[in-house]
């Protein structure tokens, strides 16, 4: 497996529609990280990204407004892996603040899943589509403020550690890896048919395709009844997926 020692510009599988960008993905789940990453090796993947340290916070109004229409707004901050830490500190708290100051920011837009695609068939096979914009941030903690001042609190965080692959012949694809709170997956985004050809070359079947959210998820193994449907809303008092702080 390949490594550059830049960071690349990210090659996304989102369509450039005339209104906003489209994400086209799916999620599958790994029993066996080390044994994937071996396949990874043998399929002589290149190394887009190398692993680094996620923390996700999702904002919202207090009843849920952008949860109920199915639109999603994140800032994400990204950090080499050596330097994260599983922090497991609650929301709104200074270490939280100073946590957001370092590496990377990234706002996210997301809007309600799309019909067609991003429907999964009776089996499983279908695709995740939705629109997304994205954007580097300079000052994370101020976008905060800046929320605050709109009315949207911090209401679920989830982290992970993340690895971005590219499969040799299939450009129109990348492949991620996520260690979680919640087990490994990979996620596939990109064309449909390169989604296909990825995941076959990687052992799965459209049938282990997963459209859900991390979110829905992490609900799902906590066994919260959602308030509306499968994705969670802020009225459910999701507790932070987060990592164990480490003894």
């Amino acid at each position: 497996m390949g490594s550059s020692g830049k960071r690349p510009k990210r090659r996304s599988g989102r369509v450039a529609g005339k209104a906003a960008d489209k994400e086209i993905e799916v999620k599958l789940r790994l029993k066996d990280r080390a044994g994937m990453l071996r396949r990874l090796a043998k399929l002589r993947a290149e190394v887009l990204v190398d692993r680094v340290h996620e923390m996700n916070t999702l904002y919202d109004t207090a009843e849920g407004a952008l949860a109920a229409q199915g639109q999603l707004v994140r800032i994400r901050v990204e950090r080499r892996a050596g330097s994260a830490a599983a922090s497991g500190k609650k929301l709104g708290t200074k270490a939280m603040q100073a946590d957001m100051g370092k590496g990377r920011a990234l706002l996210t837009f997301k809007g309600p899943p799309e019909p067609g695609l991003g429907d999964a068939a009776a089996d499983g096979s279908g695709y995740k589509v939705r629109e997304e914009q994205e954007s580097q941030v300079e000052d994370p903690v101020k976008m905060a403020k800046v929320f605050a001042a709109m009315g949207l609190v911090p209401w679920f965080r989830y982290e992970k550690f993340r690895s971005t692959y590219r499969l040799p012949g299939i450009d129109g694809a990348k492949v991620e890896l996520d260690e979680t709170p919640i087990g490994d997956f990979l996620e596939i985004e990109g064309q449909p048919k390169a989604i296909d050809r990825a995941a076959k070359q990687l052992g799965f079947r459209r049938s282990d395709y997963i459209t859900k959210s991390y979110g829905a998820l992490f609900m799902e193994q906590q066994g919260v009844r959602g308030t509306s449907g499968s994705e969670p809303r802020p009225l459910d008092h999701l507790p932070d997926m987060v990592f164990k702080p480490a003894r």
